[in-house]
């Protein structure tokens, strides 16, 4: 059911129906969804691109970064996680989804924003397979100037994604031929 807003002016009541997103108050404008939704895409076209500068750029300067192996602090360090990273991690077809392309706000100013969402790739395994990888993440995203930047973000990979790169490139015990067997042939 779509919220109406009524307005009294001289004794007449004028009556419109408000923009979703103003129905949820905790949600950010349109203008700035679209800001940071082209955030995201630009982290994926550095993802595509194997871009550390790229996907560094969107954070802060003391952005924290929660990612699996482990807490980075700042854009630098970022940036040379991303290069680290990319050296030995091969994957294509880097997607970034948000919930309900929504970000809500934190607190009344409007200049904190949360989203969750997923990602997905698909990597290449250590003889070559295709790995589907999907991710699960938090950002939360400040005002800088007119720019949204990222502040916080945090991200796992699925117990499937993990299971699947565990046993892509994790050494498989050699077989040992057993004590009873007989040489082929005799």
């Amino acid at each position: 059911m779509k919220k109406r807003l009524v307005v009294p002016l001289a004794g007449l009541a004028i009556s419109f129906a408000l923009p979703t997103y103003a129905q949820q108050k905790d949600l950010a404008d349109p203008q700035t969804t679209q800001k940071i939704l082209a955030l995201c895409k630009a982290v994926e076209e550095a993802h595509k691109n194997r871009d550390a500068a790229a996907a560094a750029a969107p954070f802060t300067r003391d952005a924290v970064f929660l990612a699996p192996d482990g807490l980075i602090i700042g854009r630098q360090a970022i940036q040379k996680w991303y290069t680290n990273l990319w050296q030995s991690w091969h994957s294509k077809n880097f997607i970034v989804k948000v919930d309900g392309n929504a970000f809500h706000l934190i607190g009344t100013a409007g200049n904190e924003l949360w989203a969750t969402g997923e990602s997905s790739e698909t990597a290449q395994g250590n003889n070559g397979e295709p790995i589907p990888v999907k991710i699960h993440w938090l950002c939360i995203y400040v005002r800088e100037g007119d720019d949204w930047k990222i502040r916080a973000d945090a991200w796992h990979q699925t117990p499937e994604t993990l299971i699947r790169i565990y046993k892509s490139f994790t050494q498989q015990p050699a077989a040992t031929p057993s004590p009873t067997a007989s040489p082929i042939g005799q």
